[in-house]
């Protein structure tokens, strides 16, 4: 029997429909295959694609550090001058990210147990100077101290101590003392059983930050790596409201399938809160497709921007009665002490709160926080996370601050 064209134009079809009908199976077919297998790597179980790189990622981290340099200490302290700061750095630091330790599931509860080991090693060749490079910075026992002991007796023997002690304002101090601490002259005579180290991060190197207790999504994907308890509490102890609540994962993984509808919850040690990311872009990372989510400027908004901030504001005060955004007070969780979190540069803060400072140029490129998540596994692939840590300065009608008598070294 011959063929002609229109009996080809027919098989054409024929075959066409059946490719069609095929490719609506398969589809279907192969869109279930993948999100089972993904659940399956996902899950956070010995054996699985998740697990061995949650235990130990073979991706390089790195800390950055720049400090504020003070430029002019002594007409800060005498005669209550703006403040000039001149940015150094970066300082940067590597972050072995030491495998997860005394890790243990829990079958019956689908969750897995584990401290984080913490340490950080210098990398000269990232850095603009060395861990001997000296800064002017405030005094971070003598500054905090009318705020740890507001009685005025009680002020009025540490200012003999800060006295005898020779301790100003302000101080000299090397980056390395600064951030992994050092020995308080002052702290050092008071009489009564007090800790004399005082760095910005101290302690942290050989320490191990845990014990987390997380889902292992084994029954429920969609929970995978959600902490469920971090110190054996659900929520931070030391306060007393939902603002305690731990929500979220560590921001290394996230369950899968992620929507770009999806707010990011993840808890943060280091600022004794957890906080929140929101969908900006989709990006290309070295040829792989991730969504792009950052840290909203609502997260530092004051308590009438957004209640879910408002047990983050506890100074009245300085902070205009909580109507001031762009700082957040954690010094619930550092035993008391005045020390507050934002943005750097204080990013997205009111502007009454940089006016006194000079040598700020706050900018969206380079200080905001951003993940780059893999959407279907719900891996992070880059995150960058920039916070600055301040300290309040209050004044104190007992305590009595002398100008910095410190001689001053540059680094070379």
């Amino acid at each position: 029997m011959s063929c002609n064209r229109s009996c080809g134009l027919i098989t054409g079809a024929v075959i066409g429909a059946v490719l069609a009908v095929f490719g609506g199976i398969l589809v279907p077919v192969g869109d279930t295959l993948i999100k089972k297998t993904v659940k399956k790597e996902a899950a956070l179980e010995e054996g699985t694609i998740a697990f061995k790189n949650w235990v130990k990622t073979d991706t390089r981290v790195y800390r950055q550090f720049w400090i504020f340099d003070v430029q002019n200490p002594e007409e800060v302290a005498v005669n209550s001058s703006k403040i000039k700061v001149k940015q150094r750095g970066p300082y940067t630091y590597r972050v072995p990210y030491l495998a997860k330790e005394n890790i243990t599931q829990d079958s019956e509860t689908h969750t897995v147990s584990f401290v984080q080991p913490n340490g950080a090693i210098f990398e000269p060749s990232l850095s603009v100077g060395t861990e001997d490079d000296m800064f002017t910075v405030l005094n971070l026992a003598v500054v905090a101290a009318p705020q740890l002991y507001p009685n005025s007796f009680v002020q009025g023997i540490l200012n003999s101590l800060i006295k005898k002690s020779k301790s100003s304002m302000f101080q000299n101090r090397t980056l390395k003392e600064l951030l992994w601490g050092y020995t308080d002259p002052f702290l050092n005579l008071v009489p009564y059983p007090v800790a004399t180290t005082v760095g910005v991060f101290y302690p942290y190197n050989n320490t191990a930050d845990g014990v987390y207790k997380v889902f292992n999504g084994k029954d429920d994907i969609s929970k995978v790596g959600i902490i469920d308890t971090y110190k054996g509490k659900k929520h931070l102890s030391y306060w007393a409201s939902y603002c305690d609540m731990i929500n979220g994962t560590d921001a290394a993984l996230f369950p899968p399938f992620i929507e770009k509808t999806r707010v990011l919850q993840f808890f943060s040690p280091d600022i004794c809160r957890s906080i929140y990311a929101v969908f900006a872009a989709e990006m290309n990372l070295k040829g792989i497709p991730v969504y792009r989510f950052i840290l909203p400027s609502s997260a530092f908004a004051s308590p009438l921007q957004n209640p879910d901030n408002h047990c983050f504001c506890t100074e009245k005060i300085i902070s205009k009665n909580c109507t001031l955004y762009g700082v957040l007070d954690i010094g619930k969780c550092k035993e008391g002490k005045p020390v507050y979190i934002s943005l750097p540069h204080f990013l997205h803060a009111s502007p009454e709160i940089t006016e006194t400072i000079e040598g700020l140029s706050p900018n969206e490129e380079e200080h905001s926080t951003y993940l780059d998540v893999e959407p279907i596994t719900g891996f992070t692939l880059q995150f960058t996370r920039r916070l600055q840590i301040n300290i309040l300065v209050k004044p104190a009608k007992k305590i009595e601050l002398p100008p910095l008598v410190m001689r001053r070294q540059q680094c070379s």
